[in-house]
């Protein structure tokens, strides 16, 4: 597929995702996280994608399962999701234990199109999900305001006096994340989640926190492996 055909598709997909809340903090009792690491081996691509679920009360981890596989699909900016997504749904068909909401390391609205990776296998999925970025991606040359240097604090993105994300600072002293809504879940109720579920080690909310540990740990493990295959092979 081209550029144009994935941002065909990104466009036709646009229409399925909604942001209409369907979720009810009092029924939230597992959230999960998602994350994806790269590595090349000469020519070829690999990514491994992990997906940590935690009790959203307790933060207490229920399941980690990861999955690697071979990238085919190049970087271009905004169609990110055509390489991570198809990694993602093999670790998420691994999981035993189905989440309530997914919290993605990247963006969801905060997109030229609406279609970052959190609304893209939100679509997919069928359920509830959070885009958490730690990078800005800067939309139609729209710049954000720096959050007050208090916990808990943000401000909202807007392109054309709509409102794409939210610049939220997590801990005082420390730089904001991006949080955008990815399907079926409201700004708000998005926001209240990230404070609820970041502590005190990290800035960044412990689901994709967790993922994102995890894939530098699994990326050694499948590197390792690999090696070892190839020192046998000979």
């Amino acid at each position: 597929m081209s550029e144009q055909d994935f941002i065909s598709q990104q466009i036709a997909m646009a229409g399925r995702m909604t942001r209409i809340n369907t979720v009810d903090l009092l029924q939230v009792n597992t959230v999960a996280g998602v994350d994806l690491a790269y590595w090349k081996e000469e020519a070829t691509e690999y990514a491994v994608c992990c997906i940590v679920v935690i009790d959203y009360h307790t933060q207490e981890v229920l399941e980690r399962v990861s999955h690697v596989d071979q990238v085919f699909v190049p970087y271009i900016p905004g169609c990110l999701a055509f390489r991570e997504v198809p990694v993602f749904l093999e670790a998420y068909e691994k999981l035993k234990i189905v989440p309530d909401v997914v919290f993605f390391d990247g963006n969801g609205y905060l997109h030229p199109r609406h279609m970052g990776l959190a609304t893209h296998a939100g679509i997919l999925i069928n359920k509830a999900t959070v885009g958490i970025a730690k990078r800005y991606y800067q939309i139609a040359g729209a710049d954000y305001d720096m959050p007050a240097n208090t916990a808990g604090t943000f401000t909202d993105i807007r392109v054309g006096g709509e409102v794409y994300g939210r610049a939220l600072r997590t801990h005082v002293n420390v730089r904001p994340i991006f949080l955008s809504v990815g399907n079926a879940v409201d700004i708000e109720t998005a926001t209240q989640m990230a404070d609820r579920l970041t502590t005190k080690e990290s800035h960044v909310p412990l689901p994709t926190r967790l993922a994102d540990l995890m894939t530098h740990q699994m990326r050694k493990e499948y590197q390792d492996i690999r090696a070892k295959k190839r020192i046998s092979s000979f």
